[in-house]
């Protein structure tokens, strides 16, 4: 899927907010446009957005693996990112990822079979005294969950999957 032929005016108009030679500052926009029509940023987009704003391919990669807001791969509607930075390992955040992946059936990184949850670990949620803490990604944008235990976080997924995939 091109960005370009798909979303032209969009494109258009996140090219035109960067004065000449600054269109490099264009990549983090366009990467959540690629990212909203896919749900991840894949290879052509990469591909895509390093030659509209003339970097390397490389570069838009290593924006995309080194922000949690983007992915490079499919992934379920709701996307539970548990924070596993040392603070946050130190409170319980790795014991609580493994006991969450164990109530879903999957392993950190997978999505449940259903394809609806995908859960992840993350670096730095900015939130090491609240730890436990994850983000949500799904249809109503980012939520912080903070200070969380298992059974809390189970009921909220199983919100959300009662619901068809919507949040509540």
């Amino acid at each position: 899927m091109s960005l370009a032929e798909n979303y032209p005016t969009e494109v258009k108009r996140i090219l035109e907010k960067y004065p000449p030679g600054q269109e490099r500052s264009a990549v983090m926009p366009l990467l959540h446009l690629a990212q909203r029509a896919a749900g991840y940023v894949d290879r052509h987009a990469v591909q895509e957005i390093a030659s509209l704003v003339d970097i390397s391919e490389t570069e838009v990669a290593s924006i995309v693996g080194f922000y949690t807001l983007y992915h490079n791969t499919p992934g379920g509607k709701l996307r539970v990112q548990v924070c596993t930075d040392l603070p946050c390992a130190l409170r319980g955040a790795n014991q609580f990822l493994e006991d969450l992946c164990s109530k879903l059936g999957i392993q950190p990184g997978g999505s449940t079979p259903d394809g609806l949850v995908t859960v992840e670990a993350v670096m730095c949620l900015a939130a090491c005294d609240k730890a436990p803490v994850f983000q949500t990604q799904g249809p109503n944008g980012i939520e912080y969950h903070e200070n969380m235990t298992v059974e809390k976080a189970m009921a909220l997924i199983n919100g959300f999957k009662k619901n068809g995939g919507e949040e509540e």
